[in-house]
């Protein structure tokens, strides 16, 4: 086993450190040697596998040069002139949307490219609860009764019965989620993750699909001398869906991401700019804030209120609704917290019994919500760094959600579970998917899908492992840094932020903010100081033992960040962890 970095075994969060090995080490110099760039962003570079050549091209990427040509994906040609066709013939159209950011903002492009052509659509979310997730045949029937067009997005790929049910209507499913064998009865299925696409896709979210819908759809307009709407504009929808449905920020993914951020900074589409505003928003928007300021807001329609409630806020052009409705998702967001802190604190004691050593953790409780077990997966995850199932059971049938991690395919686990009989049914993609489960099989459907996940790795790594990028004095934390570094962003899944060790600093000041946030300021002895804040830092053993350090020394752990106060901006660390030095 590598050594631990710094030596700490066992930090006040009772996590291993681990650096950087001296492959990445060798790397980072020869980057920094070549480049001229700074160390702390050679070592991202060098992470993420940049060659010299290529450190320029990859700081600003351009979406014109990663944009894939929409052809490449089977059904697009026929989806983006089907779409046209309903346009030009002022047919009836519907847009059947899943419940979720990636559904609701995948809707909401096509709601908006379609107002921007003069034409009007019909949005359907299902009900999480009375009809689950996906197209079912009873609203698919009554869709098809009065539309011309039916429209799946971020759903319907696996939906064969339920896009039987809408025979005399055409439907286009747009989609991401894992293919099954055979394709629904549908017009036109286009999806990265069908069985017979190469798979140079497959990290799109569905919003990322429609968007190339609508460039493919946008270039026949031009090839016919029309104008079509302002695609760029919608890349806020974009990004705000490739991060909250954790899609890998990489290639294409990354340049609609960064591209989307500048156009949401314009706070031009009035849904967001109300949910920025009741989520306390004040800064220029990153990655971070869309993964976990606006899409839980989002999200919390789906989850507990009323299913439509997300898309709705994206697609309004209203802003008396907008604020409407931003104020009654972040209510429901406030309650889908206290539902969520209930059923977390029982699914981690449930599975630190059964053991978090393994390839899987998981838990089922009568009653536990289906709203918030996705959420509650991903919190168990985070904790072991092991996939997470999360069920909720209700007369004798389990609704699972589940989460993953880098490198284990979970989606294609769950899809063999389910064709192996030991699920009612199963899909999703990579990092994230939902089952059903007969409570009688629910025992020996966990210990197969531990033993699928087991051989593509999970469980390899430690539990508690907390990995680490390098080293970084107080005294080299400064603004131009911090851009330098930005620069290799945006991060989220795949492309982590990067986490830097401070090590051997004194705590020279502490204060505590609300109830359990600590703000610290540190040095290192020769001068130099830096700001850092401990967000929960009193829920753990982070903030009492920083608070009351009594002199001594420690070794920090965190990401870097701008802080933008009243007009002013100042470096400063974002504390994941501690030990004592």
């Amino acid at each position: 086993m590598v050594a631990a970095f710094l030596g700490v075994e066992h930090s006040l969060t009772g996590r291993r450190w681990v650096g950087p090995g001296v492959d990445r080490e060798r790397q980072a110099e020869a980057l920094a040697q070549a480049t001229r760039l700074p160390g702390p962003l050679c070592h991202i570079l060098a992470q993420r596998g940049v060659a010299p050549e290529a450190a320029a091209s990859f700081l600003a990427p351009a979406l014109r040069d990663l944009l894939p040509d929409p052809l490449t994906l089977k059904d697009m040609g026929l989806a983006a002139e089907r779409l046209l066709a309903a346009v030009e013939r002022t047919q009836r159209i519907a847009i059947f949307a899943d419940y979720d950011v990636d559904g609701g903002s995948s809707a909401a492009l096509l709601i908006w490219w379609l107002r921007a052509l003069g034409r009007r659509a019909t949005l359907y979310v299902p009900d999480r609860i009375d009809e689950g997730y996906g197209p079912n045949p009873p609203a698919m029937a009554r869709l098809a009764a009065d539309h011309d067009l039916i429209i799946c997005v971020d759903c319907g790929t696996l939906s064969h019965e339920a896009l039987a049910a809408a025979a005399g209507t055409d439907v286009l499913v747009i989609d991401h989620h894992l293919g099954g064998e055979t394709l629904p009865p549908a017009l036109a299925v286009v999806n990265p993750n069908r069985q017979d696409e190469s798979g140079d896709l497959a990290h799109l979210c569905a919003a990322g699909v429609v968007f190339l819908v609508l460039v493919e759809a946008g270039r026949r307009i031009r090839a016919a001398g029309g104008r079509q709407p302002d695609l760029m504009g919608l890349l806020d929808l974009v990004a705000l869906a490739t991060v909250a449905d954790v899609a890998p920020l990489v290639g294409v993914n990354r340049a609609l991401v960064r591209t989307g951020l500048k156009v949401m900074a314009r706070r031009d589409r009035p849904g967001l700019r109300a949910l920025a505003d009741v989520a306390g928003l004040n800064e220029t928007p990153r990655a971070y804030h869309l993964g976990f300021l606006l899409g839980p807001r989002i999200n919390a329609g789906g989850r507990i209120g009323q299913a439509d409630l997300g898309a709705r806020l994206l697609a309004t052009e209203d802003p008396a609704e907008a604020q409407a409705l931003a104020e009654r998702l972040d209510t429901l967001n406030h309650e889908r917290r206290e539902i969520e802190a209930a059923v977390t604190i029982a699914a981690m004691a449930q599975a630190e019994a059964r053991g978090t050593d393994g390839p899987l953790v998981w838990a089922a409780g009568e009653g536990w919500h289906p709203g918030v077990v996705g959420i509650v997966a991903s919190r168990l995850k985070e904790a072991t760094n092991r996939p997470a199932i999360v069920i909720g059971l209700a007369g004798g049938e389990g609704k699972g959600s589940g989460r993953s991690v880098t490198g284990v395919d979970l989606g294609a686990s769950i899809q063999k579970l389910a064709a192996e009989g030991l699920l009612v049914k199963g899909g999703g993609h990579k990092m994230a998917a939902g089952l059903t489960v007969i409570e009688a099989q629910l025992e020996p459907a966990m210990e197969r899908l531990a033993e699928l996940l087991a051989r593509q790795g999970a469980g390899a790594g430690g539990p508690r492992d907390l990995n680490l990028d390098g080293l970084l004095m107080p005294g080299a934390a400064s603004i131009e840094l911090i851009e330098q570094v930005e620069a290799a962003g945006p991060f989220g899944q795949s492309a982590p932020a990067p986490r830097f060790a401070l090590p051997d600093v004194a705590i020279l000041h502490t204060r505590r903010m609300g109830e359990s946030h600590l703000r610290v300021t540190i040095g290192d002895g020769l001068g130099a100081r830096l700001e850092a804040v401990a967000f929960g830092a009193f829920d753990g053993p982070i903030g009492p033992r920083l608070d009351a350090h009594g002199g001594a020394r420690f070794h920090l752990a965190g990401k870097l960040e701008i802080n933008d106060w009243n007009g002013r901006r100042s470096p400063r660390l974002r504390l994941d962890d501690a030990a004592e030095a």
